[in-house]
């Protein structure tokens, strides 16, 4: 790749929760040549960090911050939790503030949620060009509130940077230019491969108390389990259909549990606290693990970088968990109805399964009763996304 300066190009990077920043390390990274044999110092390029604090909870983002690399914000916006239209207003309200008062010549944004789109929304308004990481993607179930920013964000961006061919088939049904659209990767594996040595060093395998005493270093039996999604956490019936079929699944081997604030919130209303075992003080290697739920506070990513690649298994909500496990060859059920990363389901390791509990446990035993596969990397799942993006956008 040859970079060709272009003069003093700004970029306004924006993130509102703990996964946009997961995809804007690398960028930050890319723009320092921290893992570029290219001297981008050489061009003018600079940036901005502005972090909408649309989900703010000051120890996930401290520890997240830190493990990633990423510099103190320079505009915190701190708009708060509230309903999707008064979530988007504020920060709406808020970041054409700092538009109108920096110079800035393309805005990135980075996944779906209410931030991605609100502040694309902002910048198009005002005819500064939007990028979007992460473009294409689709569940094509427009109950989700994140299918309508991903939507919304794509109509609106003038750079659609995907990260697997599906998502540019998607674009172009929905009309978009292909001049538009730029397929480079997953950005999500960039921080998977650059982090991945440092966290199977991590020392929460001792303080979780899953080191066994045998002769050489080696790790007990375990499943890592997250959970966040209203769907599943807002509803006692869904919530509990769950808890009840991961309390089945943990008769086999104990189970992790990074319990998320708004998880930690709805088990409490709900009074289901007795279903867990409860652990808020790592500081301790004090936990000897039997067959249960250890629920624990929200990790870093190296410290659940370091789980998620040794876990025997993986139960999740997430979007961004799918996609690591495809690539670390991990077994992974995937408690949503729908998915907006298909090739997690026909390359990966990845089962869709319905919040029941009678799917939840046949699809953990159905993938616990194969071979471990080997890792598979989708094209260009190679850890030099943020390169290409960067390369595309001073070019």
């Amino acid at each position: 790749m040859n970079y060709r300066s272009l003069k003093n190009l700004h970029l306004c990077l924006v993130g509102g929760a703990r996964p946009n920043f997961m995809k804007i390390a690398p960028l930050i990274r890319a723009m320092q040549g921290k893992n570029l044999e290219l001297e981008t110092q050489n061009s003018e390029l600079s940036w901005k960090l502005v972090h909408t604090g649309q989900h703010y909870d000051y120890e996930m983002s401290a520890i997240f911050f830190k493990d990633l690399g990423i510099p103190k914000p320079d505009v915190f916006l701190n708009v708060g939790s509230g309903s999707h239209g008064e979530q988007t207003g504020r920060i709406m309200i808020a970041f054409e503030g700092v538009l109108l008062k920096e110079k800035v010549d393309i805005v990135v944004v980075v996944g779906d949620v209410n931030s991605t789109m609100a502040c694309a929304l902002v910048a198009a308004k005002l005819h500064i060009p939007v990028a979007h990481v992460e473009a294409g993607l689709r569940s094509f179930d427009r109950t989700m509130p994140e299918e309508i920013n991903r939507i919304l964000t794509d109509q609106i961006s003038d750079y659609l940077f995907t990260p697997s061919s599906d998502a540019d088939k998607n674009l172009k049904k929905e009309g978009i230019s292909p001049k538009k659209i730029f397929f480079v990767g997953n950005i999500m594996i960039d921080n998977l491969f650059f982090n991945l040595k440092k966290a199977q060093k991590s020392n929460i395998f001792k303080t979780l108390g899953l080191m066994t005493n045998g002769a050489g270093p080696s790790i007990k039996d375990f499943a890592l389990l997250t959970l966040h999604r209203p769907t599943n956490v807002d509803s006692k019936r869904s919530l509990k259909e769950v808890i009840d079929a991961v309390r089945e699944i943990s008769k086999d081997f104990p189970i992790i549990f990074p319990m998320h604030p708004r998880t930690r919130k709805m088990v409490a209303n709900f009074d289901l606290e007795k279903y867990f075992t409860f652990n808020s003080d790592r500081s301790k290697a004090s936990m000897k693990l039997s067959n249960s739920i250890y629920a624990i506070d929200p990790l870093g990513y190296v410290d659940f970088l370091g789980l998620m690649s040794k876990a025997k298994i993986v139960l999740t909500d997430s979007g961004g968990i799918q996609e690591e496990t495809t690539v670390l060859g991990i077994p992974c059920v995937t408690l949503r109805d729908t998915t907006e990363r298909p090739i997690t389901l026909s390359k990966g390791t990845n089962i869709l399964v319905h919040s029941d509990k009678k799917e939840i446990v046949g699809a953990t035993g159905k993938l616990l009763e194969k071979p471990r596969q080997q890792p598979r990397r989708p094209n260009l799942w190679d850890g030099r996304t943020a390169e290409r993006i960067i390369n595309i956008l001073v070019t």
